[in-house]
């Protein structure tokens, strides 16, 4: 739906530091009158954009009847609303439930994208997911919790990738994300836990599949992590690109 015609805004507030919200989110945020956002995962620094007085629900005690009442009411009343979500609202954001709830209300919305704390995980760990010459795959997960995970996508199937693996949510569990991958990758494949990325408390674990649990556990970590498992963080993983060989000749650079 185009920015014009939308009266609610579902905004990625990235993984943490204010700064790295895109530059239409914050512009977005400074137009908003009424802003809900999740105070149990979005820091209160990026409200510092939104005009003095603004309407704010914090929606970590609402339910989903609450959030939507909101937003709607919002629209109804001629009012721009910015429904802000961690990360980026694709990723693991309840969004579909909150979409359908404004469609079948006759309200328009957009969704403006953020950076996901798996991105910023591999910028806080100076590292690519996909390198040349090794995996090109980067598999997007969780475990099975309250909300159940269909059984082709376990851990041990999708260890069979060998790809670079991101599980989110899963921290407090990380024996059995251990367990689970162990059914594909060495014991010896590089792993890290990057909790609370880019936030003042950020901390990184760095090991291997072999002995991150211990590692997590002793550091006292079971939420706000992500775990990520495969080759491409190992110490030279990989080949040089082609992309900038002078050998390779592309569109833009002809031999």
């Amino acid at each position: 739906m185009t920015e014009a015609s939308s009266a609610v805004y579902f905004i990625g507030a990235g993984p943490g530091d204010p700064e790295l919200i895109t530059v239409k989110g914050m512009r977005l945020l400074q137009e908003a009158d009424v802003v809900v956002y999740a105070g149990s995962l979005v820091q209160r620094a990026v409200l510092k954009f939104c005009r003095p007085g603004i309407e704010a629900h914090d929606s970590a005690m609402m339910d989903l009847d609450a959030i939507v009442d909101v937003m709607v009411n919002a629209a109804k009343a001629g009012r721009r609303c910015a429904r802000l979500h961690t990360g980026d609202p694709g990723l693991y954001g309840a969004l579909r439930e909150q979409t359908s709830a404004l469609e079948a209300a006759g309200i328009s919305y957009e969704i403006v994208p953020g950076v996901s704390s798996a991105f910023a995980s591999a910028a806080a760990l100076k590292r690519e997911l996909t390198v040349p010459g090794g995996t090109q795959t980067v598999i997007f997960t969780r475990l099975a919790g309250r909300t159940p995970v269909p059984v082709s996508e376990g851990l041990a199937s999708l260890a069979s990738h060998n790809a670079t693996i991101c599980v989110f949510l899963s921290a407090a569990s990380i024996d059995d994300v251990v367990a689970g991958l162990s059914a594909g990758y060495p014991a010896g494949t590089p792993a890290a836990v990057v909790y609370k990325v880019t936030w003042e408390d950020e901390r990184i674990i760095i090991g291997t599949l072999a002995d991150i649990s211990a590692k997590v556990k002793e550091a006292g970590i079971t939420r706000h992590a992500l775990v990520i498992v495969g080759a491409a963080l190992g110490e030279g993983a990989g080949a040089a690109s082609k992309l900038y060989d002078k050998a390779f000749s592309h569109g833009y650079r002809p031999l």
